[in-house]
């Protein structure tokens, strides 16, 4: 992002609607991208539901880890669907005109889901720290309440910066271009669509990324480092090897998620590239949704057997 060289305040242009050009560079590929999407889209909808029910119907999953999974799944249906179908619609009808309002309601939504998805897998992690680090605490240390603060929190702390940092943007003055180079309304996008000195916005944009998503990266790497300490004592090599599989499976869709949002929102505007930040975002916003269900809870065998209750029911 880049607060200089912008058009001059006579170019101003009041905008009523703007235009999402997502992958029109790509026509001869619109209707293989259309399906694809649409088969991810059905995909996340149906795992993350899936999980969501299994954990609410059965009586083996109601320990702190899978109330937390559940929030997980249902908050991943959420953080999708901002995003997904009106891309969808924009590709299957090639239509891409959002109005105003529109755009700024997606911008806000996303960016509220987002961060609570940073914030919840922070506490995820944290949820398996005292689990396997103080396991004789835990359930007092994790208990119901406590909880049920925790998801409480995650869910409203970022509700105010949230609109705060969607109504700044959208109160800047625009130039006459209303065509956002990408599949969905984000801040960096926009900002490049409007005129002055966006220097405040781009800081505030530099600050919130540092709040919920470099230092929840930060803490989810300390608990996992913890973690991987005490799973190194355990006496038993396939206790060992079970235990590292699990976690490194975790943080390899850790790292995919916080490592394409950190570098789309904190590398300088000299390197920012429309094509790397789409390819980026495609990362953080559709695919971590769709692999997340498999590592978190296809891979655990209560989560496997209640399916499998639930199926043949």
């Amino acid at each position: 992002m880049n607060h200089q060289g912008k058009p001059p305040q006579d170019n101003l242009t009041e905008i009523i609607e703007f235009v999402l050009l997502g992958f029109a560079d790509m026509p001869h590929l619109q209707w293989l991208l259309f399906g694809l999407f649409l088969i991810i889209y059905i995909i996340i909808l149906m795992s993350n539901g899936t999980i969501f029910l299994i954990t609410k119907m059965d009586p083996a999953l109601q320990s702190p880890m899978y109330f937390f999974l559940a929030n997980f799944s249902f908050l991943e249906i959420c953080y999708v669907s901002t995003t997904l179908p009106r891309m969808l619609i924009n590709i299957g009808t090639r239509r891409r005109r959002i109005p105003l309002v529109a755009c700024a309601t997606q911008m806000s939504f996303f960016l509220l889901f987002g961060g609570i998805e940073c914030l919840l897998l922070a506490v995820t992690a944290y949820d398996r720290y005292e689990a396997i680090c103080n396991p004789l605490h835990y359930p007092l240390v994790m208990n119901h309440r406590v909880c049920i603060q925790l998801v409480t929190g995650c869910w409203t702390i970022g509700i105010p910066l949230t609109i705060g940092q969607t109504y700044q943007t959208f109160s800047l003055p625009f130039c006459g271009s209303k065509l956002i180079n990408h599949f969905f309304c984000d801040i960096p996008p926009i900002l490049k669509l409007t005129c002055g000195d966006t220097f405040v916005n781009e800081m505030l944009v530099y600050v919130v990324a540092v709040l919920f998503a470099v230092v929840p990266f930060l803490l989810i790497l300390g608990s996992y480092s913890k973690i991987i300490s005490i799973i190194l004592k355990l006496p038993s090599a396939t206790s060992q090897a079970k235990a590292f599989s699990t976690c490194s499976s975790h943080l390899m869709v850790v790292v995919l998620f916080f490592g394409s949002g950190i570098i789309a929102y904190l590398r300088p505007n000299t390197r920012h590239s429309e094509g790397t930040d789409k390819m980026l975002s495609l990362f953080y916003t559709i695919l971590t949704p769709m692999f997340n269900p498999i590592i978190y809870n296809l891979r655990n065998k209560n989560v496997i057997m209640a399916l499998r209750k639930l199926l043949c029911k």
